[in-house]
């Protein structure tokens, strides 16, 4: 899909990927509402897209894991630019390290990881569908393919996305609906630094397994190839294509790869012993 002249909505949007993702769009013609759980945030992306491209923003807060915000987003983008051709459902969180998570984190790590994307599509695709076009950007990780040392909750969920985004794919790709599927490895952002700075030495396993795992990109390469994917309405986003490999190796044989994962992770909390 060519987003010149298309109307996106990018949650999540306040910085990280989600804010380089709004500027991206933005510079190749869209118009964008940049969405936040942090309104201030989300103003200051849409201020300085603005300031390069008038008129190509607007901004808005709110938790959009609830499918009023989500619906509010929606009629915002309709009424600021027309009907969303895009719906970047990128905000996530990283939960918490191990069976110890509360049962309230659990469900607010479900809901802004997985229920959040379900909830936009139920909004959206039936409106797509009548339009004969739209597309659903999931942002997952590569922790949904692989898995992440130290992080119950993020992994359960973002394997979660990635079959929702699977199954969305296969059940209306054939009825104009795009579906791709963001799983990056590590991404400059706050969130990826959030183990290291909990002072929990399986916290800071976790940031250690990403930081060994390869390059950390900036956001703003994450976009750029983000938006070259979309153009050729690609599936799965692989920013670091040595997920590829090892994705490969995970399904060749799984037995191994369980091993050698626990021997990493034997060797990440070692080193903070």
């Amino acid at each position: 899909m060519k987003v010149a002249q298309k109307v996106a909505v990018v949650t999540g949007g306040g910085g990280g990927i989600g804010g380089a993702l709004a500027q991206r769009l933005a510079r190749e013609g869209a118009r964008v509402v940049v969405a936040d759980l942090d309104p201030g945030t989300a103003a200051e992306v849409a201020g300085a897209i603005n300031a390069e491209h008038p008129g190509a923003a607007v901004s808005a807060g709110g938790d959009v894991a609830d499918e009023t915000v989500i619906a509010g987003l929606i009629a915002q983008a309709e009424a600021a630019f027309g009907p969303v051709d895009l719906y970047f459902a990128n905000a996530g969180i990283s939960g918490g390290s191990g069976l110890d998570i509360s049962e309230d984190l659990w469900d607010a790590t479900i809901d802004v990881n997985l229920r959040a994307h379900i909830r936009a599509a139920k909004l959206l695709v039936p409106g797509w569908i009548q339009r004969g076009e739209g597309y659903f950007v999931s942002t997952a990780s590569a922790a949904g393919l692989l898995s992440q040392v130290g992080s119950a909750a993020y992994s359960v969920t973002k394997h979660a996305a990635v079959g929702f985004a699977e199954w969305l794919s296969i059940t209306y790709g054939d009825q104009g609906v795009h579906v791709s599927c963001l799983c990056p490895m590590g991404i400059n952002t706050k969130l990826l630094y959030e183990g290291e700075n909990s002072g929990d030495p399986v916290g800071k396993a976790a940031t250690g397994a990403v930081l060994a795992a390869g390059k950390v990109l900036e956001p703003a390469e994450c976009a750029e190839i983000v938006l070259a994917a979309i153009d050729v309405e690609e599936f799965l986003i692989l920013p670091h294509t040595s997920v590829l490999d090892m994705y490969r190796q995970k399904g060749a044989d799984y037995d191994r790869w369980l091993r050698g994962m626990r021997r990493f992770q034997a060797s990440l909390l070692a080193g903070e012993r």
